[in-house]
């Protein structure tokens, strides 16, 4: 197990790592996926503990990616891991690339599963989780959707069904980063009050701070007791985080840096690296 100090680094290496790779496509979505980040940074060092001996593992934990067009921040997990190539993470959004701007199965198996319309990816991960119930597994299914993408019908139906079958192997965690490609979720479809909603549902409900790694930890572990309901982690997150100009930066949803924005980008996460390291280190 990581200490969240370590785990804090790693997440801020990443985020250099995601820039790069967006500039480098002059495609992509940097908001959402620096807002993603710390938590999938701790499921994967500390929780799943991918490796490429176990990536296949019938008995592995799984994560399913709702929100796809976050997947850079798993790409750059899935790199540091050595799943893929570091090579491979900077060829985002190339044709006949594996890292698509999506998550593809079919041409990364290491992703659970293929995503990005939105809406579908939870019940993607409800049918696995049902799955490793009747085939009498331990695994456990996490599951991350965007605050956009919980506006979908599919959500609200999968949402209802997850309890029926008390799938307490089932963790969904909600980036809310409060903002979507059309603006302010509180202005195009507002979701509040979420924990009274999900709770009458029949979730399991805890409310984070996102970039808070001790209070990821609590949530997950909290989870894991739980018995025969599922659990839903709705986790405050900024979209943008670490990077001044994108935080809470609506246009940055979907865009891609420019050489300017880059090269700023690049500063901003590097002296907070720096920071971070000699504060650990003194």
């Amino acid at each position: 197990m990581l200490t969240h100090s370590e785990l804090e680094r790693i997440a801020n290496e990443l985020r250099i790592d995601i820039i790069k790779a967006i500039y480098n496509a002059k495609s992509g979505h940097p908001g959402g996926s620096l807002s993603a980040i710390d938590i999938i940074t701790y499921l994967f060092f500390n929780e799943i503990k991918r490796t490429p001996e176990n990536a296949f593992d019938p008995d592995r934990d799984r994560f399913v990616l709702s929100k796809g067009h976050g997947v850079p921040a798993l790409y750059a997990v899935l790199a540091r891991l050595g799943l893929i190539e570091y090579n491979e993470l900077m060829n985002l959004r190339k044709l006949g690339s594996r890292t698509q701007g999506h998550p593809s199965y079919q041409d990364l198996p290491y992703v659970e599963a293929s995503t990005g319309s939105l809406g579908q990816g939870l019940s993607i991960a409800i049918g696995i989780a049902i799955a490793g119930k009747l085939d009498k597994k331990n695994y456990n299914v996490y599951c991350m959707i965007g605050d956009g993408e919980m506006q979908e019908g599919q959500i609200w139906e999968a949402l209802m069904s997850a309890p029926k079958f008390k799938l307490d192997n089932l963790c969904v965690i909600l980036d809310y980063n409060k903002s979507q490609i059309d603006g302010y979720i509180k202005d195009v479809m507002d979701l509040e009050p979420i924990e009274s909603k999900l709770t009458a549902f029949r979730w399991n409900v805890m409310e984070i701070d996102g970039h808070d790694f001790d209070e990821i930890e609590k949530a997950i572990q909290t989870f894991k007791k739980i018995l025969d309901k599922p659990s839903f982690i709705i986790a405050h997150t900024i979209k943008g985080k670490g990077v001044s100009f994108m935080e809470d930066n609506i246009e940055f949803h979907g865009r891609a840096p420019n050489e300017k924005e880059f090269e700023q980008a690049l500063i901003e996460l590097q002296k907070l690296l720096k920071e971070k390291w000699v504060k650990q280190q003194g």
